[in-house]
């Protein structure tokens, strides 16, 4: 039996979907604005991340139901640890760690391929659907919001997926194929609600983060243009 999986996530995702984009983080991030700690911040989250969903995928690869999305050409794993690279230098991976929110999706992540491994399917769609939908926008925003000329954004490149509109249709098409019943796919939908609300929460992480950085670089402005405006004041007195 299969059921019309891809149509259940999208229709059942709406809300958790609309409610991830207005996370103040992601809003200021697709404004523009971008502060490369809170980013490298979340890169460095992305990281762990995906080294569990991808370790685990490889683990379950014979899986009836995990084996229809296990497409290695997803893998983001390598992608990030070029930027995390690029961030951190030479001896990052002594340099990283995942903050309490990733370590709660890191560990869900282990949990349900240990527990319930059909429900990895949603954590696969919720990550790698976005990433291939608005990747190469959100590239460009990185780039031209922390004035990167190259590097610090291979996450968002797919280089073994040459057509990424075909891919996300064979994707949907995988899902759809999938030997569940509705009971399953009803439990997969509620998974990709909850990892939806995991990556808000290491979205609000970098919240607190992305203001300070704000209210320090508004606040060195605003202390220059005072600066400048005494000085020009002291020379039209001495004049």
């Amino acid at each position: 039996m299969s059921v019309n999986l891809s149509t259940l996530l999208r229709e059942g995702t709406k809300k958790s979907h609309s409610a991830a984009e207005n996370v103040g983080f992601v809003k200021c991030f697709l404004r523009g604005v971008v502060e490369k700690t809170s980013y490298r911040k979340l890169v460095t989250n992305f990281y762990f991340v995906y080294t569990a969903m991808e370790e685990e995928m490889e683990k379950l690869r014979e899986h009836p139901i995990v084996s229809k999305i296990y497409f290695p050409e997803l893998n983001r794993k390598s992608s990030l640890e070029q930027d995390l690279y690029f961030y951190y230098g030479a001896n990052w991976r002594s340099e990283v760690a995942p903050s309490e929110a990733g370590k709660a999706y890191v560990a869900r992540i282990h949990e349900v391929a240990a527990t319930q491994p059909e429900l990895l399917v949603a954590h696969s769609y919720t990550r790698y659907l976005g990433d291939l939908s608005g990747g190469q926008i959100l590239k460009k925003i990185a780039q031209r919001a922390m004035n990167l000329e190259e590097g610090g954004t291979a996450f968002y490149e797919f280089e073994d997926i040459s057509d990424e509109k075909a891919f996300k249709n064979r994707y949907r098409q995988s899902l759809d194929e999938m030997p569940i019943d509705q009971e399953t796919a009803n439990r997969i939908v509620a998974e990709a609600n909850d990892a939806f609300r995991l990556n808000m929460k290491m979205f609000n992480e970098l919240e607190g983060n992305l203001i300070k950085a704000i209210g320090i670089m508004l606040f060195n402005t605003l202390t220059r243009r005072r600066t400048t405006g005494s000085t020009e004041t002291e020379l039209a007195t001495a004049d």
